[in-house]
């Protein structure tokens, strides 16, 4: 198997999940906290790295065993390029994942097509979850719109693109709602993608 590494960016996270603590959401930095772990420790038996301008996050992800990338890059499109350019010669593979997935089940045994592979958020708008091929002249595009511009991205540089909407891992917690929604599919919500469930031996 290809090797695959997760790359996990993760903000500070006192000042993590604003649109939270404006909703008035309580103990807000010790969700970002947790949430953070749930999808670390779900991306195993995968390399993980955790991508943070934070060195409370690099002690936080150093106590979980994980590799950190510390960057001081003023946004997160330059932030996690300049990771997935620093990571290529070590990896056939980076998969970004959102550190803020609220079913993060399943990451560390998804196999991806050949290609990108793009996850939405529940919105089928941003990306959860973007896996692609190392050494490429991609241009990340995280924020308004962010799946349409990443399919772009795949077609400007004539990739195949597999894009996944029906995923527990479209819900990141982002605003008071998501909370909400989170506990509706812990009870019920969809699987997540066939090639992420063990296989049969």
């Amino acid at each position: 198997m290809a090797e695959l590494a997760i790359l996990i960016p993760v903000k500070q996270f006192g000042a993590a999940k604003e649109r939270l603590r404006l909703g008035g959401v309580r103990d807000v930095t010790e969700l970002a906290r947790s949430l953070a772990e749930n999808v670390i420790l779900a991306s195993a038996p995968r390399h993980v790295i955790v991508l943070t301008e934070s060195d409370e996050v690099s002690e936080f992800a150093g106590r979980l065993g994980v590799e950190v990338f510390h960057s001081a890059a003023a946004s997160l499109n330059e932030a996690v390029s300049l990771a997935y350019r620093t990571l290529g010669p070590r990896f056939d593979s980076v998969a970004i994942v959102h550190g803020d997935l609220a079913r993060p089940e399943g990451l560390g045994r998804f196999e991806p097509s050949s290609g990108v592979t793009i996850v939405t958020d529940r919105h089928q708008r941003g990306t959860n979850v973007l896996v692609l091929p190392s050494g490429l002249d991609f241009r990340f595009a995280y924020g308004i719109d962010s799946k349409d511009r990443h399919q772009h991205e795949a077609l400007r540089l004539e990739l195949s693109c597999q894009v996944i909407v029906d995923s527990p891992w479209a819900l990141d917690i982002d605003e008071p709602d998501d909370i909400d929604l989170s506990l509706e599919t812990i009870r019920g919500g969809p699987e997540a993608p066939s090639n992420a469930r063990p296989r049969a031996d």
